[in-house]
């Protein structure tokens, strides 16, 4: 009877930890919105997209974010899993095994959805810059921020620029 509970426990946790490592998603194509550039068909604009997001997913390593997002949870989940099993066993021999790895499961799906999450975020960034320079480059209109970081420098003396003349400066004419 026991070790049918232990069991029960540990298919539980697995089943929420599938569950919670399938919410990491992110999408597949680009996040920003691009138009079609003055003078360009909407053909030459869908040709442009298809070969632009194929660029851009080779610059990000051809990877979707989902596929990051999924081996990283995967990967925290397993050594999470082993992790626990072992904490189980050497607290209370073969029956701390089972919930250990349950736990442990648990544990190491939870860390791993939040790293998952964060490596398909840093995978998407890099896709959609490439996506966003490739159809700047092919004459399309593309998102740019109204922010600007700081106001233009001021011109310096013998930078290009003559210096002032000497003395007072003349009267304005009449």
């Amino acid at each position: 009877m026991k070790n049918m509970t232990n069991t029960l426990r540990v298919t539980a946790a697995v089943a929420a930890a599938l569950a919670l490592a399938a919410c990491v998603s992110t999408p597949v194509g680009p996040s920003q919105m691009s138009l079609p550039g003055t003078g360009k068909t909407f053909d030459q604009f869908r040709l442009d997209d298809m070969d632009c997001r194929q660029y851009a997913s080779s610059q990000s390593g051809g990877a979707t974010g989902d596929q990051v997002a999924m081996d990283s949870g995967v990967k925290s989940a397993v050594l999470g899993t082993v992790i626990g099993a072992a904490a189980g066993a050497a607290m209370n021999g073969s029956r701390g095994a089972g919930v250990g790895a349950g736990v442990g499961l648990l544990g190491g799906t939870l860390a791993g959805a939040g790293a998952g999450s964060q490596s398909a975020y840093s995978v998407q960034q890099r896709y959609d810059n490439a996506y966003t320079q490739c159809m700047y480059a092919k004459g399309h209109k593309v998102p740019v921020s109204g922010n600007f970081t700081s106001a233009p420098a001021a011109p310096v003396a013998g930078a290009g620029y003559p210096p002032p003349p000497p003395g007072n400066p003349p009267p304005p004419p009449r």
